[in-house]
């Protein structure tokens, strides 16, 4: 049985491309994330078919962003597709607003601390307040948890800070930004192992582009299953 801990983003162009690799990923993979890139895909269409025809999870990546109408609007009509996550920006206006979306559902709201893309330059260019990533990170996930937020998305970095706000019990953690060793980077910034990120709290960890780009992307996905054993 595969590990529910790796969950595989399908940031492939469309829902043909991302069944397809599905496909290839077997048993291997029982956890799956949608993007928003693949939205006008067919991306919606997929997480359905993933999800009621082949018995997988779905983690829906949509870093929702609005007034709190519009969000709550919007989660709602998502919630009916039976998911598992969705994500939205870590504002807690916009948590509480999902939150009354998503209820009398299953699912759960992640809220988006900081981009594991971003470092203190890109938030300096983007007029976000002073102090260290990691703390504004540790500042931003309590306030999405008072809101209300079932978990968090944060880099593999801020994990164990997270962890360690009275806050977080009984709370998610999902760190994108996990490569394993020797793997490219990429655009990430905020890197760990998978071992590392889930020895230092975290629940979930995303895993895209050493999977996908992989020449046997079945036996990427077992290598990181096999490492996720020994944690």
């Amino acid at each position: 049985m595969s590990d529910e801990r790796l969950i595989v983003a399908l940031d492939v162009p469309n829902a043909l491309a991302g069944l397809n690799l599905a496909e290839k990923l077997g048993d291997t993979v029982s956890f799956y994330k949608i993007g928003l890139g693949m939205l006008t895909g067919g991306g919606l269409a997929l997480a359905n078919e993933l999800k009621q025809d082949h018995g997988k999870r779905i983690f829906l990546d949509m870093k929702l962003f609005d007034i709190g109408a519009t969000v709550e609007n919007a989660v709602r009509g998502l919630a009916q597709f039976d998911l598992d996550f969705l994500t939205v920006h870590g504002d807690p206006h916009v948590v509480r607003a999902a939150k009354q979306g998503a209820a009398g559902s299953d699912l759960k709201i992640l809220a988006v601390t900081i981009l594991t893309s971003l470092d203190r330059q890109d938030l300096d260019a983007s007029l976000i307040k002073p102090g260290q990533v990691s703390d504004l990170v540790q500042e931003r996930a309590g306030l999405a948890f008072d809101a209300g937020a079932d978990g968090v998305i944060a880099s593999p970095q801020e994990a164990s800070l997270i962890r360690g706000l009275s806050e977080s019990d009984g709370k998610l953690i999902v760190t994108p930004g996990v490569r394993p060793a020797g793997a490219a980077l990429g655009d990430q910034k905020r890197v760990a192992t998978p071992q590392k990120a889930i020895a230092d709290g975290a629940d979930f960890i995303v895993v895209g582009r050493p999977i996908w780009q992989a020449e046997n992307p079945k036996a990427a996905a077992q290598a990181i299953q096999d490492e996720l054993k020994s944690v």
